[in-house]
């Protein structure tokens, strides 16, 4: 067992749990009632939560602050300075606490430096697939299917990425593992599972 590495200026709340082997580093936040995962790396100046669950496996890079609403399944790599929101229609002089929306990023996601994702209404969630990779400076404002490939503003498909992030070209082979997809109704399926 490897207990947590947390760096002497980062800022643990109460009522969190901490990984083993997770590393925390300069000058982040973990917010109270926040629960992080095991061999989770969280860069610096990164603020989680309060009451955000980050699965094992994840890699946060420097300058990001995933805010109560948001959800990383295992294995997430979130860019340095992307964005998530929680909030759909924000004023500094309206207090919109009880409306916060919600993000879910599936085992396996991808998103890149400097991409913002828009939440979900409060009655919903915006949902980045499994293996999906939404690319640098990209606006997620709905919901994305697994595998897919992600860019611009608003993004939009642009075409598949396998499990190892590679894009797929049209045989739909993986040219790093050679796995096998198919393209069914607008929807990517590894062969096999």
């Amino acid at each position: 067992m490897t207990p947590p590495q947390i760096h002497e200026t980062a800022v643990i709340d109460d009522r969190c749990t901490i990984g083993e082997g997770t590393k925390i580093w300069h000058f982040s936040h973990i917010l109270s009632d926040s629960q992080i995962g095991r061999n989770v790396s969280i860069g610096q100046n990164v603020a989680i939560g309060p009451n955000v669950n980050i699965s094992d496996g994840c890699k946060i890079q420097n300058n990001v602050s995933i805010y109560e609403g948001v959800t990383l399944e295992e294995g997430v790599f979130c860019g340095p300075s992307c964005v998530f929101t929680n909030v759909l229609t924000p004023r500094a002089f309206v207090s919109r606490k009880a409306e916060f929306g919600e993000i879910i990023a599936r085992r396996g996601a991808t998103i890149g430096a400097n991409a913002t994702i828009v939440c979900g209404p409060s009655d919903g969630a915006t949902e980045l697939g499994e293996y999906c990779f939404v690319a640098a400076g990209a606006v997620v404002t709905r919901d994305v299917k697994p595998y897919a490939l992600m860019v611009g503003a608003p993004a939009r498909r642009k075409g598949w990425v396998s499990r190892a992030g590679e894009v797929l070209g049209p045989d739909l082979v993986c040219p790093r593992t050679n796995e096998c997809y198919e393209e069914r109704e607008e929807a990517l399926f590894l062969i096999g599972e």
